[in-house]
């Protein structure tokens, strides 16, 4: 069994391997040690995710993806979460969520008993869906609440936009024109996808 973090976080402002120290902790608490971490800056509420791809590719029956909270893994719509949970079960994997109790006995020893066993796993699928549509409500008000901010701001003429992180773009440009791939800049640079796609687009305007 290998233990495989993920980490996330929704923008590149966002420190993403802030939960880091504390998976590793609650590993090493359950005996055990994280094998791999899986850190990217994407929207929860976005299904196809090149971290989270990356994880299902390099599992194995029997291993566990940890997560700090299940918000971390999944902001989906029902649909998306179902096709999400579907992939997890296809690869084998068993998820265990810092802030879910009853899925930290898939990392401790002894094992339970069968009985023990099924009756936690039936509770803990049941609390993941639940935890899981919290997060996408908690995702769906805080953008409504965003959007609205933002409707007040521009009619004040007070709505300027998020700055952009100059820096880091003259970073990502860099590496564009030494010829470096896009996945090595995201894993380099934290940056999402679309963010090198816009530096890109810019460089070859320029």
């Amino acid at each position: 069994m290998f233990v495989r973090a993920y980490l996330r976080a929704s923008t590149d402002e966002q420190d993403a391997t802030r939960a880091r120290d504390e998976l590793v902790a609650f590993a090493a608490e359950h005996g055990q040690k994280i094998a791999a971490f899986y850190v990217e800056n994407v929207s929860g509420a976005k299904l196809e995710r090149s971290g989270l791809a990356r994880l299902l590719a390099d599992s194995h029956p029997g291993d566990v993806l940890l997560i700090e909270g299940v918000d971390r893994l999944s902001r989906l719509d029902e649909k998306q979460w179902e096709e999400l949970k579907g992939r997890i079960n296809a690869h084998g994997l068993r998820i265990v969520s810092m802030d879910l109790p009853t899925s930290h006995m898939m990392l401790g020893t002894p094992k339970p008993d069968d009985f023990t066993a099924r009756l936690f796993a039936a509770i803990n699928a049941m609390l993941l869906d639940v935890t899981a549509a919290v997060s996408r409500k908690d995702y769906l008000d805080r953008r409504r609440r965003q959007e609205q901010g933002q409707a007040r701001a521009k009619a004040e003429g007070r709505y300027k936009g998020r700055p952009e992180d100059v820096k880091r773009n003259a970073a990502i440009s860099g590496m564009l024109g030494r010829g470096m791939s896009w996945s090595a800049i995201i894993d380099a640079t934290g940056c999402s996808r679309a963010t090198v796609a816009k530096v890109a687009k810019r460089s070859t305007a320029a």
